[in-house]
């Protein structure tokens, strides 16, 4: 099956009853679940529940509580917290073990007209002007830990192209920015909130590895344990997941095992359709 397709498979959760859904995890060699599946899982459940096709997600918050296991199913329980003229309310509780794993609070809003701006997208280099998949692979995977060399040499959901690679090859201490252009590897159907669960599951990728670009670390690195805390999406504007977007992170902080780190995604045009924030784990392993 084509990575895309198993990403499609992967969010189109099992209901087994009403507001209680269940979502299974690709079998990939990871130690935990991908947190952005987490996240993109869980959207998707609190979508089943919002009968008003009107009304789309605008912001989602969420907490990794503890790390989820990739060979057991995730259930997940709906909270229909508020229908309301405008607004509707949803909070998701992911569950393995009898415990919950992660919690997400979702708002939907109806379109309507107001004030509208938005800042400037960097100018950066076009994707096609960068490395493709099969380059990157050629110059990343000698120096990946195993199972990400692994992850990495099979057909991925999302195709990423970074704009500098420079990074991963030396030690230097950098401004704390990076951006990457991204995409479903595949063509998606005409659905925008499943879309929106898409670039959801897709926000977790590199964003808290931006926090060591200041330290001249990056997330290959075994001696460094990463894991995210707490995520938050807020969408802006319409936007195609299987048409390039470009990520554009920073982070302001790190302190205390913790960086902070944000996102703002463009459509090609310059159109900010999502930002993103996560504070996230960031340890060096003891010495054995």
């Amino acid at each position: 099956m084509p990575a895309v397709d198993q990403l499609l498979s992967i969010l189109d959760l099992e209901q087994l009853e009403h507001n209680l859904f269940r979502g299974r995890s690709p079998q990939n060699g990871w130690q935990r679940v991908f947190g952005g599946q987490v996240v993109g899982q869980a959207l998707t459940a609190a979508y089943r529940t919002v009968e008003d096709q009107d009304r789309v997600a605008h912001s989602l918050h969420a907490y990794f509580l503890l790390g989820g296991d990739p060979k057991v199913p995730i259930i997940y329980h709906v909270d229909r917290i508020r229908d309301g003229g405008s607004f509707t309310t949803r909070r998701v509780t992911a569950i393995q073990h009898g415990r919950p794993i992660f919690t997400m609070a979702v708002s939907f809003h109806a379109l309507e007209a107001g004030f509208d701006h938005q800042i400037e997208m960097p100018k950066v280099a076009q994707p096609e002007e960068l490395p493709s998949e099969e380059e990157l692979k050629a110059r990343l995977l000698p120096i990946l830990p195993e199972v990400m060399r692994l992850y990495w040499e099979r057909d991925r959901p999302i195709e990423l192209r970074p704009v500098d690679l420079s990074r991963f090859f030396c030690k230097e201490k950098l401004e704390p920015k990076q951006y990457i252009w991204f995409r479903a590897n595949g063509a998606l159907p005409d659905n925008f909130r499943l879309h929106q669960c898409v670039l959801a599951y897709a926000s977790d990728f590199s964003l808290l590895d931006t926090a060591l670009v200041a330290h001249g670390r990056s997330l290959f690195e075994p001696d460094l344990m990463l894991a995210s805390l707490d995520h938050a999406v807020w969408f802006h504007r319409p936007f195609k997941a299987d048409e390039w977007l470009l990520y554009a992170m920073d982070s302001p902080s790190a302190q205390a095992a913790r960086g902070f780190c944000r996102g703002s995604i463009f459509s090609r045009d310059g159109t900010l359709v999502a930002s993103v924030a996560q504070e996230g784990m960031i340890r060096e392993k003891a010495a054995k």
